[in-house]
């Protein structure tokens, strides 16, 4: 996915993350400086969704807006995999583990 931020902000003429923070508080989302700097100057690797509301809310636009897709990694990424388990032999496969309640430890009582 790419954060798509800065370039929203952008269009709406928002060029500093100073004013975009004062825009958030102002619509009760209190977020430190440092909490703005990561968001405005990078990809964030979590945010909330509750934040993400309010920020679509003050730029008026959609999540999509602000969350692009990137199909091009995905596929690469999947290539990277494959090329690496054909060159290892192995084939990736994810097993489910079904496991007995006996084997569980008991609860404290």
């Amino acid at each position: 996915m790419k954060w798509n931020l800065r370039v929203q902000a952008a269009e709406r003429g928002i060029w500093k993350s100073a004013e975009l923070r004062r825009m958030l508080a102002a619509a009760g989302l209190e977020m430190s400086q440092g909490k703005m700097s990561g968001l405005w100057t990078g990809t964030p690797t979590t945010i909330r969704l509750d934040d993400l509301d309010v920020i679509c809310h003050v730029l008026n636009c959609q999540p999509t807006d602000l969350l692009v897709p990137e199909p091009e990694k995905v596929a690469a990424r999947t290539r990277s995999v494959e090329q690496h388990s054909e060159a290892n032999g192995s084939t990736l496969r994810v097993t489910p583990r079904f496991g007995a309640k006996d084997d569980r430890p008991a609860p404290p009582l």
